[in-house]
């Protein structure tokens, strides 16, 4: 039978947030793709019917008790594992990646999902275990284990960018769970001397990223041209910007990728300091309210489960703003609900799905 309490305490600002950040994206991809004399200039409107979609999928998120995945968190993962296995062998290649499944009606990306499971993985494992002091290397081996399977995975496909979000999701994770600090010391010590070692796992293109990042100068008309452009739209928007599709940057088509990682860039030219000011507010609000719903979460699990959802929120916004305005390399990050981009909008409304789901059932028991 339906509890009329998750009515009662279903989270109308958290949705709010989520549709005011959408209806601004989707505005901003208007304004980005205008200038196109082609079927890509009705981007915006696929965008909407994503968004349509996603919202569909996160109610559906919201009708099944969030506890009983902590029971099936493991069989997810072991499904999904096998899936990034197979796209190694039967996976789609294109643009040199090879990330998606062809299932006929549409394409699977195994490494989108694994954001997810991984969350609910970690959730279980983080609200079983809780050794007093903090964890030590004995308890952090089994989370080690779930971050580093679907990790090299994932790079090999190669996705640089979201194995490194798998990473941080977990790493933020495991911090919140409690980490002793003499173990904190090692693991970054390892970690400097992993990227050290790492660099010659890294192909071509992505070390010509990280060089590209420390001196976009030195290509400019090449592997630098997409950072340069994007730096010039941002700093020409000035404190209020040039007005909505009066950006020069993007009408005039100097700015690549500018319906998907660089949508940001469009916004900051035509708005300026003070709408992006605005949206990041906006931004700041919704990992705020994140981390409100995980700390007044009916039980461990759901804690853990907010907060996985909210740091890949996070480190999504942090990645891709950093890498707009220079600050960190290029890695095909979108930016979540502002983005162009199907996968991006579902795997983030299944996100806000279960966060709805955690804030709706903080007093039903």
């Amino acid at each position: 039978m339906f509890d009329r309490r998750l009515l009662t305490h279903f989270d109308w600002p958290l949705l709010g947030l989520v549709l005011l950040i959408s209806l601004i994206g989707i505005g901003n991809l208007y304004s980005a793709t205008s200038a196109w004399q082609s079927s890509l200039a009705t981007i915006y409107l696929k965008q909407l019917a994503w968004l349509g979609g996603g919202l569909l999928i996160a109610v559906a998120v919201c009708l099944l008790d969030y506890r009983r995945l902590e029971h099936f968190s493991f069989f997810f993962y072991g499904g999904t594992i096998l899936l990034l296995l197979a796209v190694l062998v039967i996976g789609k290649t294109s643009m040199g990646a090879t990330r998606w499944i062809n299932l006929g009606f549409f394409n699977l990306q195994p490494s989108e999902v694994m954001k997810l499971v991984i969350i609910i993985a970690l959730a279980r494992y983080f609200s079983e275990n809780a050794p007093f002091g903090g964890f030590g290397l004995k308890e952090l081996w089994q989370p080690f284990l779930l971050l580093g399977v679907p990790a090299l995975l994932i790079i090999k496909q190669p996705d640089l960018g979201t194995s490194m979000m798998v990473l941080f999701i977990g790493g933020t994770m495991a911090l919140f769970a409690g980490i002793r600090r003499r173990i904190l010391i090692l693991l970054a010590v390892v970690a400097g001397l992993a990227c050290r070692g790492g660099w010659s796992l890294l192909h071509d293109y992505q070390r010509e990223r990280i060089r590209t990042f420390l001196n976009p100068e030195r290509d400019p008309l090449g592997s630098g041209y997409h950072i340069i452009q994007s730096k010039i739209a941002v700093g020409s928007g000035g404190l209020f910007g040039k007005g909505f599709m009066h950006g020069t940057q993007s009408q005039l088509s100097f700015l690549p990728e500018r319906h998907t990682d660089f949508a940001f860039s469009v916004f900051a030219e035509e708005w300026g300091f003070t709408g992006c000011l605005v949206l990041l507010t906006l931004y700041l609000l919704l990992i705020l309210w994140g981390l409100h719903i995980a700390r007044r979460a009916a039980d461990r699990y759901g804690t853990y489960l907010a907060l996985g959802v909210t740091a890949m929120f996070f480190w999504h916004i942090v990645v891709n703003l950093g890498m707009v305005i220079g600050l960190l390399p290029v890695v095909g990050v979108p930016l979540p609900l502002f983005s162009y981009g199907g996968t991006s909008m579902v795997t983030t409304m299944v996100g806000v799905g279960l966060l709805l789901n955690v804030s709706m059932r903080r007093f039903v028991f």
